[in-house]
């Protein structure tokens, strides 16, 4: 089992930053591969970025330069920079784990971004 717990959601304008943290209840580096998704009103779930027990890493299009995952395994935490915010990023960010050796997934609660101006 594992517990991942999202923050740094918030209200941002157009153009601004945030970065989103998971803190994970077990060694990250004891995951298989560690993501985060959203999910926008009306619309189904989507991988925004993935990064793997080896550390490499991996981006949807649409946040591709924008977007940084990265993670700081002495604290079980992996992080999700947030640059030049749009409004079409406006949606709920899970963090997601898959776990060793049945890649079962576990989820976080969500932490809510809006990009309003």
């Amino acid at each position: 089992q594992v517990q991942l717990v999202e923050s740094g959601g918030g209200v941002v304008q157009p153009g601004g930053s945030l970065r989103l943290s998971c803190a994970a209840s077990i060694s990250i580096l004891s995951i298989n591969a560690m993501g985060w998704y959203r999910q926008a009103p009306g619309k189904q779930r989507e991988l925004v970025a993935r990064i793997t027990r080896g550390g490499s890493t991996n981006y949807a299009g649409t946040v591709k330069g924008r977007f940084t995952i990265s993670r700081d395994t002495a604290n079980n935490t992996v992080y999700l920079q947030i640059n030049s915010l749009k409004p079409e990023d406006t949606a709920v960010y899970y963090c997601n784990a898959q776990s060793i050796p049945t890649n079962t997934n576990y989820w976080g609660k969500g932490t809510l971004v809006t990009v309003s101006s």
